[in-house]
């Protein structure tokens, strides 16, 4: 069964930092592009970075040079190393898995930044 597991969401003042991660289960890690997404109230999910099976990264251009996406084939798992987070930041995060199209997804961590 595949899965993906979310942790590291919270509460965070504006300027400050958070580490994302995502554990993977039943798949072979390796071989898949990894990404992470976001949806704030009233708004549609974005893409915020991605990254694939050979570690090319991209990146929504709001969080560029504050975001990092990085990932760890023998521990099936993916972070997303949040820094300088503003409240606009503030949604929930999802962890995404899939070769060529995100079709596995994670439950969800919430990240709120206060001001």
């Amino acid at each position: 069964q595949v899965q993906l597991v979310e942790s590291g969401g919270g509460l965070v003042q504006a300027g400050g930092s958070l580490t994302l991660s995502c554990a993977a289960s039943g798949v072979n890690f390796g071989r898949y592009a990894m990404g992470y997404y976001r949806q704030a109230p009233g708004k549609q999910r974005e893409l915020v970075a991605a990254i694939t099976s050979v570690s090319s990264t991209i990146y929504a251009d709001p969080v560029k040079g504050r975001f990092t996406i990085s990932r760890d084939n023998a521990k099936n798992t993916v972070y997303l190393q949040m820094d300088s987070l503003k409240p606009e930041d503030t949604a929930v995060y999802y962890c995404a898995a899939g070769k060529g199209v995100f079709d596995i997804w994670g439950q969800g961590t919430q990240v709120t930044v206060s001001s």
